[in-house]
């Protein structure tokens, strides 16, 4: 992210980031890849994220200058075409923010949980990509169709995992997508992996 800032800064563009992975992962607290950097809120210029991750509700957010703000409230199409945010569901993440806030060990837990995930994956033969062991851990298959049944056979194990599949991204990168919590013990993880080796090596 400095370096982007520093080409920001250079050539005089904008720099927006989507925070949508990082928000309760990176940084001490869990407040996201500027906390991660230690860089300054107006180092950029669009801050974007969900809702629907680590703050448990639906939807997202945009932070910036005010004159942007209030420029999207009038056209963008979530707005123009629709209604905002519900109060019960801006609550559920408003309380799930406090709630990372006051406890940032379940940060702490994530992280580690996500590192051993991780490990556990690799060691099982699965290719897990560029991942490098944060709250999603990829496992590459390389085949949509594929993916779609092994998503199944997950689930009749007892496993939620998703697919992700062509066009979201290349054919040959056609993958499960692996969404750990700091709540998943160590157990369910071996087991986990356990079914996943089977499922996916043979």
């Amino acid at each position: 992210l400095p370096a982007l800032i520093d080409i920001k800064r250079r050539h005089r563009a904008f720099l927006m980031v989507d925070e949508a992975h990082s928000l309760g992962v990176l940084g001490e607290k869990g407040k996201g890849i500027r906390e991660h950097y230690g860089v300054a809120g107006r180092d950029v210029d669009i801050w974007m994220g969900t809702l629907s991750k680590t703050l448990a509700g639906c939807g997202g957010y945009i932070a910036g200058e005010r004159a942007l703000v209030e420029h999207l409230k009038y056209a963008a199409p979530g707005f123009v075409y629709s209604v905002g945010l519900s109060p019960p569901l801006a609550a559920a993440s408003l309380e799930a923010l406090r709630l990372m806030l006051k406890e940032p060990e379940r940060v702490a837990r994530l992280r580690a949980r996500a590192r051993l995930y991780l490990q556990l994956l690799q060691s099982a033969g699965i290719n897990t990509g560029t991942a490098q062991g944060f709250a999603v851990i990829p496992a590459i298959i390389g085949s949509s169709l594929k993916a779609a049944r092994l998503s199944n056979q997950f689930f009749d194990a007892g496993i939620n995992v998703q697919p992700l599949v062509y066009p979201a991204v290349e054919e040959k990168a056609a993958r499960l997508r692996f969404f750990l919590s700091s709540m998943h013990s160590e157990e369910q993880l071996h087991l986990s992996s356990e079914v996943a080796q089977s499922l996916i090596v043979g």
